[in-house]
C-alpha cells in the first residue's frame, strides 16, 4: 500500500495479518471471522476470540463461482474465492450481524464448505423500541450461551472492558476523521484507510497501542497553506483498495468526507450508554450511523447533509460494487434529493479489480471541474 511513513506500520500489519494470525491460532488463541461494521465485534472480543474482518481485496475470481453466482458483489466473491483458496483455515467459523441477504447467505455457504465450528448469523431489529431491545437481548443471550459451551470464557466483566477497549479505538480513529474534514492537517484519505484496514484484522489491544503512538505523528500543514482539490465526499459500501482515493486525487478531488462501512460509518457512535454492559453493546447497535441495509433512503438524507455541510463538501461520488443491490437501490432517490439540496453526485461503479479504467478517470476528472467551476 502506497501511504505516509508514519501509517507505514498500518500497512505492514495489514500485510502480515494472515501469518500473524495464523501463528496466534496455533498458539492456542481463537479468532473469528466477521463480514459486516454491524457484527458486535465487541462481543466477539469478551467470548474470547479475536474478531477479524473478513478481506476480499482486488483479485480474479474462479473457485468460487462453483458455490455461488456472478451476480453478487465483489467482496463477496472475492472473500469466498481466498477461503476456498485456505486463506482462512485459522478461522473458527464466522458471526454475521444480519444485514444484507448476500451476506447471511455467505455464512451458510462457508459452514457447508470452509470449515470451522462457530457460524451465525445475529439478527439486528431494525428499529430502537423496548420491545426491539428486549429481543437484541434476548438473541445476544442466546448467542452468549453458545460460545460459552465453546470456549466458556464470557462475564459482564469481560464484555465491559471489551467495550471501553473498543470505545477507545473509535474515538482514535473518530479524532483522525475529525483532522481530515474541511482540509484540516490531518490525514488523507488513502491514509485513514490503511489505518482502518489494520484495525480490522489486528487485534484490538495491539491496534489501541498502534493508534496512540500515532496520534503523536501527524504532521501540521504550514499555516495558512492552502488544501488542493475540490472537496467531496465518498459514498458507499465498502472500499477494499487504498489506490482508488489516490486516484481521484489525482483527478482533482480533495476528499474531505466519507459514508463507507470501511470508513467512517464503522466507527459512529463511539460507544452506546446504559446500566449494564449488555444494556450499552444494545444500545450503540441500535444506533449506528445507517447503512442502507437497515434505514430507508429519508433516513440517510439530513445525516449525509449534515456531513457534507460540516465538512464543506461540494459533491458526492457514489463509489459502489456491482450487484450491490442495497446501495445501488438508494441512489437513484438519494441523488435527486441531494440534487433538490444543491448537492451534486455521481455513480461510479467497481468491480473486483478495483481498477479505476479511462472510462472512470473521464468521468471522474469532468466531475471535478464541474465543482469547482461552482
Amino acid at each position: 500500500m502506497n501511504c505516509s511513513a508514519s501509517v507505514q506500520p498500518f500497512a505492514d500489519a495489514f500485510a502480515q495479518s494472515p501469518q500473524r494470525l495464523a501463528a496466534r491460532t496455533a498458539a492456542g488463541e481463537k479468532c473469528l471471522g466477521y463480514f459486516c461494521t454491524y457484527t458486535p465485534v465487541e462481543l466477539i472480543h469478551a467470548c474470547g476470540f479475536t474478531p477479524v474482518r473478513i478481506i476480499g481485496g482486488p483479485g480474479g475470481v474462479e473457485k468460487a463461482y462453483a458455490l455461488a453466482p456472478d451476480f453478487i458483489c465483489p467482496y463477496m466473491k472475492r472473500a469466498l474465492e481466498k477461503a476456498m483458496a485456505g486463506e482462512y483455515r485459522y478461522l473458527s467459523g464466522v458471526v454475521q450481524g444480519y444485514t444484507c441477504d448476500v451476506a447471511c447467505g455467505m455464512v451458510n455457504i462457508w459452514a457447508e464448505n470452509i470449515g470451522g465450528t462457530i457460524y451465525r448469523s445475529l439478527p439486528i431489529p431494525y428499529n430502537d423500541t423496548p420491545a426491539s431491545r428486549h429481543y437484541l437481548r434476548a438473541e445476544i443471550t442466546e448467542f452468549v450461551e453458545k460460545m460459552n459451551r465453546a470456549v466458556g470464557k464470557f462475564s459482564l466483566v469481560r464484555l465491559q472492558s471489551s467495550l471501553d477497549l473498543y470505545a477507545a479505538i473509535r474515538r482514535r480513529m473518530l479524532a483522525l476523521f475529525d483532522a481530515q474534514e474541511g482540509g484540516q492537517p490531518g490525514r488523507s484519505a488513502g491514509d485513514l484507510h490503511v489505518v482502518a484496514q489494520a484495525g480490522f484484522v489486528t487485534p484490538p489491544e495491539i491496534f489501541l497501542d498502534m493508534l496512540e503512538t500515532l496520534s503523536g505523528k501527524v504532521v501540521a500543514a504550514l499555516p495558512g497553506a492552502p488544501a488542493s482539490g475540490v472537496p467531496i465526499m465518498v459514498s458507499g459500501s465498502l472500499v477494499e483498495a487504498a489506490h482508488v482515493f489516490a486516484a481521484m486525487e489525482s483527478l482533482g478531488a480533495r476528499i474531505v468526507a466519507d459514508d463507507l462501512c470501511t470508513g467512517y460509518r464503522n466507527f459512529v457512535p463511539a460507544d452506546g450508554t446504559g446500566h449494564d454492559p449488555m444494556e450499552r453493546l444494545i444500545d450503540r447497535t441500535l444506533h449506528r450511523f445507517p447503512c442502507p441495509t437497515r434505514s430507508r433512503v429519508e433516513d440517510r438524507l439530513p445525516l449525509l447533509l449534515d456531513r457534507i455541510r460540516r465538512t464543506g463538501a461540494r459533491g458526492v461520488v457514489f463509489l459502489l460494487q456491482k450487484f450491490c443491490t442495497p446501495h445501488l437501490a438508494d441512489v437513484p432517490a438519494l441523488t435527486q434529493m441531494l440534487k433538490a439540496a444543491g448537492v451534486p453526485a455521481m455513480v461510479v461503479e467497481m468491480d473486483e479489480s478495483w481498477r479505476i479504467d479511462g472510462q472512470h478517470q473521464t468521468r471522474l476528472e469532468s466531475f471535478f471541474e464541474m465543482l469547482d467551476q461552482k
